[in-house]
């Protein structure tokens, strides 16, 4: 197993880091947007405010994602449990005028060295695409 580290791109998004820091550190809030996620892919979803449990397509097993520490307005980290692996990943955000804050997504995880290769591209990819959508997210209408 090798620690890998993944960090998104930074992305600005036209919020105070307040308002997107109440709307990110409250996983009851994705049950607002609950009909987005794809079916397919995402099943038997139980959210409570600082976890979400879920099965996710391909792994086969249900998997918690739960909020394990809060710096305000700041960074919100979360631990993966249930994976074969060890994951973490933490969002952070920094506000550099009224409406305007950066957020970056970072990822860390011990993955087996036979799968990295195949891994490293999607995972930076998913990361950016991430980081992206939380950056267009209409956080002022929650």
């Amino acid at each position: 197993m090798s620690e890998t580290k993944y960090e998104s791109k930074i992305t600005s998004a036209p919020h105070d880091a307040a308002t997107i820091y109440r709307v990110l550190s409250n996983l009851k809030n994705i049950e607002r947007v609950r009909d987005l996620i794809p079916k397919d892919k995402v099943q038997e979803m139980e959210i409570e405010a600082d976890s979400i449990r879920l099965k996710v397509d391909g792994l086969g097993q249900k998997i918690t994602i739960a909020i394990v520490d809060r710096i305000e307005n700041d960074t919100i980290k979360f631990g993966v449990q249930d994976l074969p692996i060890d994951a973490n990943f933490w969002i952070q955000l920094k506000e550099v005028a009224p409406l305007d804050t950066r957020i970056k997504l970072t990822l860390k995880a011990d993955i087996p060295l036979m799968f990295k290769m195949m891994l490293d591209k999607k995972m930076q990819q998913g990361l950016d695409d991430a980081a992206v959508m939380l950056a267009q997210f209409p956080y002022n209408q929650w």
